[in-house]
């Protein structure tokens, strides 16, 4: 059975709409108008337990309002939601025991206050007795190598260390399912690889399932086998990320190292020119124009070095959400 199961969720919020000018305002004070603007457009999925799964999508496309829908906080507008045999938005003591919501740009830790004060809070929340709250602490922060940093002010850590005991007080009531909207966001390079690392980890030890949201594509190769793909509120993919690889990149990275500097509007006439500098080019070429970009671009131009690679995963995931693949 999955432990989450959407079918045909859906999110509409109506929007005051307001003319311009002094006779506008006075129109919107009296007797407003709506619009009502679909966030969430008939998505349906299902999770089974243990599963790590990535929900990508460009800002707005509307990843964060389906986190909100399936941890509650807010109310669909119509669809089935199932959350570890719950309904959400009922916020049930049993179910929000067995969640866990992280938001990369939100904290829960009270910023003038050891990071372990906060936890004791969390436990007495959760009913967490003394032995129990100890022992998992202990567990986590060995994890997380956070240790001896529990009893330090939140506002004396690091964002990664931050980040770190954020994660712990999430994760403090041993919920089943987590729901992590960019939790690397903003970490230095060594701080994400720690965070990938202990989810990877706290997944493994526990069969925790996780919905994961990052626009660190990192995170996701790191993390996710399966990968959800949202555009403008619908859903355009459900499937392995390796799947994405293939049904989304037929096309090649191709560098070219020229003897002198072109303008862009010189290399663009090669095609989609995704870097230039100085006498480097970086294009992405099609897989069935690949033959006759090579062969215009050495015989045009002065080539010095010449390599083609398969392209970026950040790139292939920027041209879906340029090109709004919807359907396929």
């Amino acid at each position: 059975m999955p432990i989450i199961n959407v079918e045909n969720l859906s999110k509409v919020y109506p929007v005051a709409v307001k003319q311009p000018g002094l006779k506008g305002t006075l129109a919107h004070f009296f007797k407003r108008t709506y619009t009502a603007i679909a966030a969430v457009k008939s998505v349906s999925f299902a999770i089974e337990p243990g599963e790590v799964v990535g929900f990508l999508g460009a800002n707005g496309a509307g990843k964060t309002t389906t986190l909100k829908m399936l941890t509650g906080l807010i109310h669909p507008s119509s669809g089935r939601l199932d959350v570890a045999g719950y309904n959400p938005f009922r916020r049930e003591p049993d179910f929000l025991r067995k969640i866990t919501l992280v938001m990369g740009q939100k904290q829960q830790l009270i910023w003038d206050l050891p990071a372990l004060d906060s936890l004791r809070i969390n436990a007495a929340v959760y009913g967490i007795p003394d032995q129990a709250f100890r022992q998992r602490v202990g567990e986590l922060s060995e994890m997380l190598t956070l240790s001896d940093k529990l009893t330090q002010p939140v506002r004396k850590l690091s964002l990664g260390e931050r980040m770190k005991a954020e994660l712990l007080a999430a994760l403090l009531h041993q919920p089943q399912v987590l729901f992590l909207d960019e939790p690397t966001l903003g970490l230095d390079v060594n701080a994400q690889v720690s965070v990938r690392e202990f989810l990877k980890d706290y997944n493994q030890r526990y069969g925790a399932t996780v919905l994961l949201t990052s626009h660190y594509m990192a995170d996701i190769t790191a993390l996710c086998q399966r990968v959800l793909v949202i555009y403008e509120g619908q859903m355009i993919y459900d499937g392995s990320l390796d799947g994405l690889l293939e049904k989304f990149a037929p096309c090649r990275a191709v560098t070219v190292e020229l003897a002198e500097v072109k303008t862009t509007a010189e290399l663009q006439a090669y095609g989609e020119l995704s870097e230039a500098s100085g006498r480097i080019a970086h294009f992405i070429v099609p897989q069935e124009k690949l033959t006759h970009t090579l062969s215009r671009i050495l015989a045009e131009l002065n080539v010095i070095d010449l390599t083609v690679a398969e392209p970026p995963i950040e790139e292939i995931i920027g041209q879906i959400f340029r090109s709004g693949a919807v359907g396929i």
